[in-house]
């Protein structure tokens, strides 16, 4: 079997110009991969630690330098010689290395560049594509297909301009519609959009994700030039389209009380489930993300309690891809959905680990970028190997975000083909 010949990291700048870690590792058969991690605005507490520098006198504090130092002077010898299909024992070596409950120590981001860097490299050492790979050793799912897709179209919250409350208005095709289907309507409604608010006079600009951020009176008032919007297209709305949001509640959250422009009073945690049972009502609002501050839990019980039947109460802060968090939600139902970030965890082995339980709860899995990504498709592999349901990786445009994208077409298409020809990966052996 191959052997890790080397590993070398470097500090990279994410899509809004922060420093992160690009990780390049070689095998002793030449073979190189190469990866990047991204990063997040809004960082739940229960993260694991992104290690910054620290250092105001360069990067503004937020270098990533003792990071890849770490990669390239303590974690490279520890893995240098292993076999990259030991992803188990080689994450596990880099949880030990770490020694911290939160990968303080070394940081997640270099840990996790690291774990990105080997899976990438155990499926080059058996000449098979990434999503084949992590399918078959993992064994996620019993079908490769291409998850439904959920497009950030309007952003507000950290995400925006201090124009709007809600992080981000999602579109969401129905599943039942294909991949090409499906971006063929996102790039449609986005365009019809942006027409949209030009006439209405809605100044605009774009968030750090690339969705729209116009100047508008409401959070719901976004709802009403969405359903405008698809009026104008070829599409029936709940039927063809059905509506997103991620509240990002942390964000809103002071004193007991949550602050939404929809209303002049703060809301109560009461208050805030009727207005999610509103949109959920008026505006078929099938996923709410993040609806409550994280230590909120009899309200995010209570919301799962009275919508959980027909619609996905998503844990993203909540939980924090922690697997710990994920136990503790499934057996005292606060959620019924997650969002998955690799580097919320830190290790490709955790991240599997979490999947796994959620899927023996019946949840569903949304595979997710941040706001700060790379231009690294890595995450659109991942999110066909394990079998999400949905992928979230923001709207149809900007450079980091269509690499995702595009990915996803190129495996669409390379699953298809596989279907009517024969193909040689199929007989590799992969081990778990």
């Amino acid at each position: 079997m191959a052997k890790i010949e080397g590993i070398y990291a470097r500090e990279i700048l994410d899509s809004r110009g922060m420093p992160t870690i690009e990780c390049a590792l070689w095998l002793d058969t030449g073979a190189v991969v190469a990866t990047s991690v991204p990063t997040g605005t809004s960082v739940g507490k229960y993260e694991a630690l992104e290690l910054k520098d620290g250092d105001m006198d360069r990067m503004l504090g937020k270098g990533v330098l003792n990071a890849v130092n770490n990669v390239n002077n303590v974690i490279s010898k520890s893995i240098i010689g292993m076999d990259p299909t030991e992803q188990t024992q080689i994450d596990q070596m880099l949880v030990d290395l770490d020694g911290s409950d939160n990968k303080s120590n070394l940081g997640a981001n270099a840990i996790l560049a690291a774990s990105q860097a080997v899976l990438k490299a155990g499926a080059i050492s058996l000449n098979v594509p990434l999503y084949y790979y992590i399918e078959k050793k993992y064994q996620l799912t019993t079908q490769l297909n291409i998850p439904s897709c959920i497009y950030t179209m309007i952003n507000g919250g950290e995400h925006g301009a201090d124009n709007l409350d809600i992080q981000e208005f999602q579109i969401i095709p129905a599943s039942h519609i294909g991949f090409s289907k499906s971006m063929d309507m996102a790039v449609t409604l986005r365009q019809k959009i942006e027409e949209i608010l030009i006439l209405k006079g809605a100044t605009h600009s774009t968030g750090i994700v690339g969705g729209f951020t116009p100047n508008l009176y409401s959070n719901t008032d976004v709802f009403e030039i969405l359903i405008e919007t698809i009026k104008t297209s070829p599409y029936t709305f709940a039927q063809d389209i059905f509506f997103g949001v991620d509240v990002a509640a942390e964000q809103l959250f002071s004193d007991g009380k949550y602050k939404l422009r929809d209303k002049s009073q703060l809301y109560s945690s009461e208050e805030l489930i009727e207005f999610y049972k509103k949109i959920r009502s008026l505006y078929h609002v099938f996923l709410i993300e993040d609806p409550f501050q994280e230590d909120d839990l009899a309200s995010w019980a209570k919301l799962t309690t009275d919508l959980g039947e027909t619609t996905k109460i998503v844990g993203d802060s909540f939980l924090a891809t922690n697997i710990n968090k994920v136990q503790k939600a499934i057996l005292e139902k606060t959620c019924n959905t997650i969002l998955v970030k690799p580097n919320q965890t830190g290790t490709i082995s955790e991240t599997i680990e979490v999947i796994k339980e959620a899927k023996k709860a019946g949840w569903q899995v949304i595979m997710s970028h941040r706001s700060g990504e790379t231009n690294d498709d890595f995450i659109a592999d991942f999110a066909v190997g394990v079998g999400a349901d949905y992928t979230k990786f923001g709207p149809p445009n900007r450079g980091e975000r269509v690499a995702k994208y595009n990915r996803l077409s190129q495996i669409d298409f390379e699953i298809k083909q596989s279907d009517t020809t024969t193909n040689n990966t199929n007989q590799t052996t992969i081990n778990k």
